[in-house]
């Protein structure tokens, strides 16, 4: 039996965005290039040419603060980058992974956390148009003043809708991210392995596209 075979069928799946049902630089490389441009203004040779570059690749599948922790960046450096990233906003359409359709025919409750800059992320739900596809749709906003975090955002949900552990998904690409969130909670875990994920076996399972979803 493959993973998926094991599995039961769920009251609610909770969904990633960045690189789960859209890649994270399918809005084009450019949008970021103000803030990259800044943080090297700010940088004043602390970090090398690799590191930056390794930096700012990181910035496509993790928030900034996160990115600025691992990389060494100043306060100057971080705050610029900030600045810059917070004013973004994705204006024209976008089209998700080929299998975004799939979201339509399952029928579990569907809810979607994502973790970013406010005007970012909401930018690009609306630039998807897939607002109706889920129950609720909660933005882990990292420029809020008093940001809750995944993990309190899915056990707001479970409160809300009366959702037992035993009866919620998780689907998402990062091991760091939503998947450490749900498995805290007692939650199933689905890493999906999207082009460039790493596979992590801290997830209850993998699968490679939604279409694996389908048949449950």
């Amino acid at each position: 039996m493959t993973e998926m075979a094991q599995l039961k069928r769920f009251a609610a799946i909770i969904f990633d965005l960045d690189n789960c049902l859209s890649a994270a630089d399918e809005v084009g490389t450019e949008l970021f290039e103000p803030a990259f441009a800044a943080i090297r203004r700010a940088n004043h040779g602390r970090l090398d040419e690799a590191t930056l570059a390794s930096a700012f690749s990181d910035c496509w599948r993790h928030a900034l603060d996160h990115v600025a922790a691992k990389h060494g960046f100043s306060s100057e450096m971080l705050k610029a980058g900030w600045d810059a990233l917070r004013q973004v906003e994705v204006t024209k359409p976008m089209h998700g992974y080929s299998d975004l359709s799939v979201l339509q025919s399952i029928k579990a409750s569907k809810f979607l956390v994502t973790s970013g800059f406010r005007r970012l992320q909401e930018s690009k739900i609306r630039a998807l148009g897939i607002q109706s596809l889920f129950t609720k749709i909660l933005v882990d906003a990292i420029d809020d003043a008093e940001r809750r975090g995944k993990e309190l955002l899915f056990r707001d949900l479970m409160q809300e809708y009366r959702l037992q552990p035993s009866e919620v998904l998780v689907v998402g690409d990062n091991p760091e991210s939503e998947i450490a969130a749900g498995n805290r909670l007692g939650l199933t875990t689905v890493q999906i392995l999207r082009p460039g994920v790493t596979r992590s076996e801290s997830a209850s399972r993998h699968i490679t596209s939604l279409k694996e979803l389908q048949a449950w």
